[in-house]
Parts: structure tokens; sequence; C-alpha cells
């Protein structure tokens, strides 16, 4: 499932990707006018124009005895998708991992199990409440999903310069963090070390012990 959605986004197989990508990016668009389930409804009416003309066609085709009986999705049926026990039981053990680590790490953040981890979510809700103003959910799935098909083809094409601009900006935010570093060191009090009392010398301390027998 991985390496299919991999081929997919990296634009291995041209037309198999260009139809997926323009079919979503269009069912997204429709969802601004129509609702989910009319634009479901009528691209599931298409793909069935398309198939009863062709099986029409191909019965036809038979009944003239010009075609020997072929299905001409016979592929598609004989195609196995279901899953195994197996896979079954691990797909649903991944999903509610995630679900636990979701429900977790939310319920950390919400009762400030770290401060920091907080103060961060905290500032990508404020933002994100400024996003919903300007934008809707939908706008972000449409730009999510031309992002996804986009910058891996991009990233194939421009490698090298993309890599570059990285090891640019990993660099001057290495200096900005020095930077910093430095004018902490700089302005924090210096503490000094506390000195502790020498201890007597051997010869002083036994000339002491001997005054005191005496």
């Amino acid at each position: 499932m991985a390496t299919k959605l991999v081929d997919l986004v990296y634009w291995r197989n041209m037309r198999w990707t260009g139809v997926v990508f323009t079919g979503l990016v269009i069912s997204l668009v429709s969802l601004f006018q129509l609702s989910a389930i009319t634009v479901l409804s009528h691209i599931c009416l298409g793909v069935m124009c398309v198939t009863f003309t062709l099986r029409l066609y191909y019965k036809l085709l038979e009944l003239l005895r010009w075609n020997p009986g072929v299905h001409p999705f016979q592929s598609y049926l004989d195609h196995d998708g279901s899953l195994t026990d197996k896979e079954t039981v691990m797909l649903v053990e991944e999903v509610v991992l995630l679900i636990a680590f979701a429900v977790a790490e939310i319920k950390r953040l919400l009762f400030i199990d770290s401060m920091i981890d907080s103060i961060k979510f905290v500032v990508l809700l404020y933002l994100l409440s400024y996003v919903g103003v300007l934008t809707t959910g939908l706008t972000l799935v449409i730009t999510a999903v031309i992002a996804a098909f986009s910058f891996p083809l991009l990233y194939k094409k421009q490698q090298v310069r993309i890599r570059r601009m990285v090891r640019a900006a990993k660099a001057f935010a290495k200096k900005i963090r020095n930077l910093f570093v430095s004018l902490y060191e700089s302005v924090r009090p210096s503490t000094a070390p506390a000195t502790d009392p020498k201890p007597a010398p051997p010869a002083a301390a036994a000339a002491k012990q001997k005054a005191k027998s005496k």
C-alpha cells in the first residue's frame, strides 16, 4: 500500500496519477457548491455511464458473434482486494495505536504535562484560529492534495538545488542559535566558586594534639 502511494505521488505512472489527481481536485472543488452525498452519487453515475456503455457494446459484439464473450472489466472483477485475517488484525491494531497515541498526546498537552509543549500547542491553536477566519477546512484539504502531488515531483526535479537551500537554512539557523547562546552566556551573572576551608597541615595538627595531652 505504501509503495503504491509513493508511486502515485511521484508520478511514476503518469496516466494513473493524472486520473487520480484530477478526480480528487474536481471532487473537492465540487464540494464548495454541492454536498458530499451529491458529489459522490454524481461520480458513481459518471463512472457507470462509461462502464454500462462499454458492457452493452461488448454484449452487442457477442450477439453478433464478433466477440467471444469477453467481459471488458474481467480483470477488475478478478482482482482480489479483500484482506486476510492477519492483515485485518494488523490494520486494526495500527488504527487503534494511532487513536490511543493521539488521545494521550492531546491529554498531555491540555493538562500541561510539559510547559514548553503546551505553550507550543497554545500558539498553534491561536494561529489556527486566524487560519479558520481567513480560509476553510476544504480549502486547506485542496491545498494539501495539490502539495502532496506537486512537492515530490518538484523535489525529484530540483533535488540538488533544494538540498543546497536546506543546508543554507540550517547553517543560518545554527548561526542564530549560537549568537543567542553567546549573548546569554555574556549576560548571565558569573557565580564565584565556593571556597572550601583548607585542612590544617599534619604537623600543626600533631602539635595541637601534644599540647592537649600535656
